[in-house]
């Protein structure tokens, strides 16, 4: 089927919804809209899209994006569009969601013939804005090609995890690491606090030496996660990582317990990052 042909549906018009919908809206197939609150559908409407009246007016599409609140709504939204939907109908799940719930709605929709594809984004409105989220997608190979030229309209890396629910398993573990660098910062702040330093300078140094290194995403270029052997490519530019991460975190636990800030992520960094990088301590800066 050319995209000529396929109609797309958008349920789920949020902030974050919303523009990913609106770079659909001249999609040559056409697009159909729903959202609980009319006024989410108007400015859709005004560039070119359909309105319907309800989930149910969506399941005519061939491709139908939902990107709604929680798993509950999923599984309503989904249910309701099955009920209407023809055999080759796609539903993407953006939303973030149970591990279990796209495959077992993927099991459950098999025999009806409709496909189940979980991809949630990275990247928030923002880059949904500009065309440059990031998703992460499980789905069978038949719902890949479908969507993969629809989610290019609205994010410049499309990345296929595996199976339905692969997406959600990339994505939690995308966000989990996220919320420990927030968290990780926040302990950085109290150390930085304690010893005199201006956050909001300490903001601009670390946003400005991100840019620069990467950040978490700077090491996360291997296979698996096995020992690294002595002749690995990354063998020794990791092990130049761990001595300067194992002797600047026992400086930050050392200036910690002088200004009587507790520091337990430094604590699990210091123990935990050889392991994790694949290479052994260095016994000259392991904390006593």
């Amino acid at each position: 089927m050319s995209t000529d042909t396929v109609k797309l549906g958008y349920i789920g018009l949020g902030n974050q919804g919303a523009p990913m919908a609106r770079r659909l809206v001249d999609w040559p197939g056409g697009l159909v809209v729903f959202d609980v609150r009319p006024e989410s559908m108007a400015p859709l409407v005004e560039s070119g899209a359909t309105a319907a009246d309800s989930v149910a007016g969506v399941a005519a599409a061939d491709v139908i994006s939902v990107t709604v609140l929680n798993d509950a709504q999923v599984r309503d939204v989904v249910g309701e569009l099955a009920e209407h939907a023809r055999p080759g109908t796609v539903i993407a799940i953006h939303s973030t969601i149970e591990p279990e719930t796209a495959p077992e709605l993927a099991e459950q929709l098999r025999a009806k013939g409709i496909h189940i594809v979980d991809a949630p984004v990275s990247g928030g409105a923002g880059a949904a804005d500009k065309g440059e989220l990031a998703v992460m997608v499980g789905a069978d190979d038949d719902a890949y090609e479908a969507v993969k030229p629809v989610f290019k309209k609205w994010a410049s890396m499309v990345v296929r995890a595996g199976e339905p629910g692969a997406g959600t398993r990339m994505k939690l573990a995308r966000n989990m690491l996220t919320f420990i660098g927030f968290t990780a910062a926040c302990e950085a702040m109290r150390l930085a606090e304690a010893a005199g330093i201006e956050l909001q300078k300490l903001g601009r140094v670390v946003r400005h030496s991100d840019a620069q290194s990467g950040g978490p995403g700077a090491i996360m270029v291997r296979d698996d996660m096995k020992p690294l052997t002595s002749d690995h490519f990354l063998h020794d530019m990791f092990v130049h990582t761990r001595g300067l991460a194992e002797k600047d975190l026992k400086l930050a636990l050392r200036l910690g317990a002088a200004t009587g800030v507790e520091l337990p992520l430094a604590e699990i960094a210091l123990r935990d990052l050889a392991a994790g990088l694949g290479v052994p301590h260095d016994s000259s800066t392991t904390k006593e």
